[in-house]
């Protein structure tokens, strides 16, 4: 979720795309029709049904076990496998109360193939957002360009009653990208949640995992949720799925088309930059401290000044 460049270097393209999506369901398997079949419609819903968006960003192959690109981007990236199952957590909720499923992004132009990916797999509609302007951002960058990115959406005709992420992204693996989002559109925010427990047009009954353990929320909509990996298994794309990713609308828009503060986005809107990344060195040891409880307690008192602690 957050990139950064050499001293002396020009930020390159983003490398990591957010996305979310708003959801809708696509059509039905039918191998014995050769044309490319479009989404069938819904019938309509008791109350007026639900968009919901949700957050994907492409990472490496989990198989590369590596962060960085290999010479000539010889890796193929993939859909974040926390937002794949953000992904299914919509459809889901879409084939349930209806709505349309739309992934957003933020990304290089390659990210697109990842958009159609989501298309296959149930999504409506996808959004990138690629531009050199949005190179180098940090999580706080990223959730205010993919927030102009829902912004875009809406004045399009889309509602974003639920914005969904990933729980993190397995590169960046900082989780702030749902929160931050929420912060930056005002609305509630319910992280890593394991179950969808109700689910109608006014509210979430959702079951989350907390440091004690877990608990059941209740929340209002629009919100957005950040979901964990096992929270359900996500599909295979059907074949009229992906003849439809072929031909669904993906589209590409650049910082001045959804209206960004260019202040607020890129390196010039990143407080924070990624110096170094590396895997720390682990020692292990054991001292003991013996003598009485109090001779311990003044022992342990000295071990922690002399660590700084």
């Amino acid at each position: 979720e957050q990139e950064s460049f050499p001293d002396g270097e020009a930020p390159a393209e983003p490398e990591n795309a957010e996305s979310e999506e708003p959801v809708k369901a696509t059509p039905e398997e039918q191998p014995e029709n050769p044309e490319p079949a479009a989404p069938e419609e819904e019938a309509p819903a008791p109350a007026e049904p639900a968009d919901a968006p949700f957050n994907a960003e492409d990472v490496p192959e989990p198989e590369e076990h590596s962060l960085y690109r290999k010479e000539n981007n010889s890796f193929e990236s993939v859909v974040n496998p926390f937002d794949q199952t953000a992904l299914e957590v919509a459809v889901r909720l879409k084939e349930q109360l209806g709505g349309r499923v739309c992934a957003l992004s933020m990304g290089i132009p390659d990210t697109e193939r990842l958009l159609r990916d989501c298309l296959a797999r149930g999504a409506d509609q996808g959004l990138l957002l690629s531009d050199r302007a949005f190179a180098g951002a940090d999580t706080l960058a990223t959730s205010y360009s993919l927030s102009c990115g829902l912004a875009a959406l809406t004045k399009n005709g889309w509602h974003a009653d639920l914005v969904i992420c990933g729980k993190m992204a397995v590169d960046g693996d900082t989780a702030q990208i749902g929160p931050e989002l929420a912060c930056v559109l005002g609305v509630p925010c319910v992280t890593d949640v394991l179950e969808v427990v109700e689910a109608d047009e006014q509210e979430l009954t959702l079951r989350r995992a907390t440091d004690a353990g877990e608990a059941i929320v209740r929340v209002d909509l629009p919100c957005v949720i950040t979901v964990a990996k096992d929270v359900c298994t996500p599909r295979m794309p059907s074949i009229s799925g992906v003849r439809w990713s072929c031909e669904g609308p993906v589209e590409v828009r650049n910082a001045q088309a959804v209206g960004a503060d260019p202040a607020r986005i890129g390196l010039a809107g990143s407080p924070t930059q990624v110096v170094r990344s590396f895997t720390p060195e682990r020692s292990g040891g054991c001292t003991p401290v013996e003598g009485d409880a109090s001779q311990q307690a003044a022992k342990l008192a000295e071990m922690f000044e002399e660590m700084g602690l």
